[in-house]
């Protein structure tokens, strides 16, 4: 389990947009089928449409896609369930063609932007250990290992 410490850093926000930049916009339950083949295919197990129309309705989800720029298509999402001013993120993903080009450093960015707004001032996840883009990505936000889930 990984924590965030409480204060965002606004410059290290601020410095991930540029104009290659997709867009970031609030995922919405109409996009659980697209989310749901997203995950399918970077999990092991992935999680279904209905259960993201579920996450994707709760008002204690926040949730954000990577978009191609004028379109719709989902390259990536993140998905964080906040409870008063702690939230966890649930699940990031991008699409494995997509992978390698920044985009998930971008999303979280927006994201992270997204949830101070929100109010959240400490954030948790979990990460496999095996899975070494994404403890780079959340390292280099920040986020330090606070301890590890027993097999």
């Amino acid at each position: 389990m990984t924590i965030w410490p409480g204060r965002l850093s606004w410059q290290i926000l601020a410095g991930a947009a540029h104009a290659q930049s997709p867009c970031i916009l609030p995922l919405r339950s109409q996009q659980a089928r697209a989310c749901a083949r997203l995950h399918a295919r970077a999990f092991a197990h992935g999680w279904s449409t209905e259960e993201f129309e579920s996450l994707l309705s709760a008002r204690t989800t926040l949730a954000d896609a990577a978009c191609i720029a004028g379109h719709k298509h989902v390259l990536g999402f993140v998905l964080t369930r906040k409870a008063s001013d702690e939230a966890e993120v649930l699940t990031l993903v991008i699409d494995s063609h997509m992978r390698g080009r920044g985009i998930a450093r971008q999303l979280l960015a927006a994201h992270l932007g997204h949830v101070a707004a929100a109010g959240v001032k400490q954030m948790f996840l979990e990460v496999e250990d095996s899975n070494v883009a994404a403890l780079a990505l959340y390292k280099c936000f920040g986020f330090v290992e606070v301890g590890q889930r027993k097999a």
